[in-house]
């Protein structure tokens, strides 16, 4: 992609930004910040962990963004019985039309779709959750001795429930770092909430109309990837990342004693991707160290390990990331 296309797609993307929020704004009050959040990961094409209490339209903010988006959405609940199958598809024997000949027939697993919602993935068994991982990582799923691709853009959107923790299954390591960013969702404020309820139980809103496509979401991630970086946010955010490693050099002393394990180097290209379509939302053509900086928590958040005296001294991961960025 050329310098002259690229500019044109960041313009058409800033255009873009302010219709989509137009029309994520008649089912969603508020949230702005976690909206702003879900547009640089869906443009950044990175996977999303989603961590709320119930009731905060978690399913609807991401049901709403696919049909602003025009993506084919699926909906997958996770559950304890929840096998591998039901979210990839399976080989289904069938017979003819006379009912003599048989053979096998794929029926496609929800799974086939650009916006999966993975709602409340941690309720079922490490096995079930591991359907996802190939997915996610390589965008196509095999089935016996087949290998399917996956319809792009492919984006999983995944929701946990962080305060009703029997009978769940946390997410391995592996898999928690396959997600670009973790997104934390608040209860909304008083004036916010007011409006939610007025709106809610009052005359239906309009539907959001769809406005892009998933060629021309390909098109905007593409030129998101082609933006041009300065060597010195670079540097920054890959010594942003290894910051968070207790053996690594540039690690504060003082917080060696809370960090079991730190961010990989997977961290430090989310980091520079989610800077990138932070600017490019913004419209502009190179993202500066300001959009490392705001990026970070949301990137950093499930990367960081901390240890059992942190625990003990009531550290959060953000304490330990906000130090850092200080």
């Amino acid at each position: 992609m050329n310098s002259e296309v690229m500019i044109k797609r960041i313009e058409e993307l800033k255009t873009a930004k302010q219709e989509l929020l137009q029309q994520i704004r008649k089912s969603i009050v508020g949230q702005d910040a976690v909206v702003d959040k879900v547009l640089i990961g869906l443009f950044a094409n990175g996977h999303m962990l989603i961590e709320g209490v119930p009731g905060l339209a978690k399913t609807l903010l991401i049901s709403t963004i696919a049909k602003a988006l025009n993506l084919s959405f699926g909906r997958i609940q996770f559950t304890p019985d929840l096998m591998p199958s039901d979210i990839t598809g399976s080989d289904i024997l069938v017979s003819g039309s006379g009912g003599e000949h048989r053979e096998f027939q794929y029926i496609k697993g929800p799974i086939f779709a650009n916006l999966i919602l993975a709602d409340e993935i941690n309720r079922t068994p490490p096995k079930t959750q591991a359907a996802l991982l190939q997915a996610m990582q390589e965008y196509h799923v095999s089935s016996g001795n087949a290998t399917r691709p996956l319809d792009l853009p492919f984006i999983v959107m995944a929701t946990q429930n962080p305060i009703e923790q029997e009978g769940t299954y946390p997410l391995p390591e592996a898999q928690l770092d396959r997600f670009m960013l973790y997104i934390n969702i608040d209860y909304p404020s008083y004036a916010e909430e007011l409006t939610i309820v007025q709106t809610t139980t009052g005359a239906e809103s309009g539907e959001p109309q769809a406005l892009l496509s998933p060629g021309r979401i390909i098109e905007f991630q593409a030129a998101i990837r082609n933006m041009p970086l300065s060597e010195h946010v670079l540097e920054y955010a890959v010594k942003l990342a290894r910051s968070t490693r207790p053996g690594d050099p540039g690690c504060k002393p003082e917080l060696k004693k809370w960090i079991n394990w730190g961010a990989g180097p997977r961290a430090s290209q989310y980091l520079v991707l989610a800077a990138k379509a932070r600017a490019a939302l913004d419209g502009r053509l190179t993202p500066s160290e300001e959009d490392v900086r705001q990026i970070a928590l949301p990137v950093l958040t499930h990367r960081v390990l901390i240890s059992f005296a942190a625990e003990a001294e009531g550290v959060k991961v953000a304490d330990i990331v906000n130090q850092l960025l200080s």
